[in-house]
């Protein structure tokens, strides 16, 4: 995880409302994030996440309270606030005829940026799709695709990006592809702010979690501090075995050789205690 000390939040809520006609989405949100951190917005679906996400980068006014993203108030500064920001959806927002590098070079002219060639590849090298950069993205995995939304987000080096359930629909390999593009991006000083159901991504990522639940914020801290939340663990020994994910990526990821490895080692540890404490 990336945490960093820092003076004064890059993105600071306070008092988010906001209601569709009878009902009410977000109820009073309070939030604050660091300079170059992962913040995790942890939800079911309908809990709000979306919505304070559109809030944020200006595509929806708040009925009340106040947010604002490296300084700029959200309400009466939106174009500073959208030149500081860059969202990216719940789906690859990505041209599929082109190539990679054409939606990169694409989205780099329409910015107005100089020598576009050169930040496309250099976004290609860092996400690594150089060796497919040529292709048309219809030939893309999800992962894949999934990776170039997120570079062309980066395009114009913006210190703060959405990424709202960045992993919607990835089979487990194409998760852990983002997840790894996200933790580079926070690395680099970027500062994430990320929506998602999934409980595992939000444990691999952030390094605060925010459960908002009905509209509100029930709980805001590190993972560390939200475990201590719940009563101590009682101490148990078990043999461990695989999970599903640590079998699925043995079979296809040469990637995650290390893991399965890992737990099989855990398990054959934890089964020789157990013996030993039978005799």
């Amino acid at each position: 995880m990336t945490a960093r000390p820092t003076a004064a939040p890059v993105i600071h809520v306070r008092g988010l409302e906001k209601s569709y006609k009878a009902l009410q989405v977000l109820r009073g949100v309070d939030f604050d994030v660091a300079r170059g951190s992962i913040f995790a917005l942890l939800g079911s679906n309908g809990a709000g996440k979306t919505t304070a996400v559109k809030i944020l980068s200006t595509l929806l006014k708040a009925d009340a309270g106040t947010a604002s993203i490296n300084g700029f108030d959200v309400a009466t500064q939106a174009a500073d606030v959208r030149e500081t920001i860059s969202l990216t959806g719940q789906f690859a927002a990505v041209d599929e005829i082109l190539s990679g590098r054409e939606n990169l070079v694409l989205v780099a002219k329409l910015r107005h940026l100089a020598n576009p060639g050169r930040i496309a590849d250099e976004l290609l090298d860092r996400f690594s799709l150089t060796d497919a950069a040529a292709r048309r993205v219809a030939t893309y995995s999800g992962g894949m695709r999934r990776r170039l939304d997120i570079a062309m987000s980066l395009v114009g080096d913006p210190p703060v990006i959405f990424l709202d359930e960045p992993t919607t629909g990835l089979d487990p390999q194409g998760r852990i592809e983002v997840w790894q593009a996200v933790k580079e991006l926070a690395a680099r000083g970027t500062t994430v702010l990320l929506t998602t159901q999934y409980l595992d991504e939000a444990e691999q990522l952030a390094d605060r979690i925010a459960i908002l639940h009905e509209g509100r914020i029930i709980v805001n801290g590190t993972l560390d501090e939200l475990k201590q939340l719940l009563p101590p663990a009682e101490v148990e020994y078990v043999e461990k075995q695989p999970t599903l994910e640590d079998v699925f990526l043995a079979l296809v990821g040469a990637d995650a050789d290390a893991t399965p490895r890992t737990t099989a080692t855990s398990a054959r540890t934890s089964s020789a205690r157990t013996s030993e404490e039978g005799r």
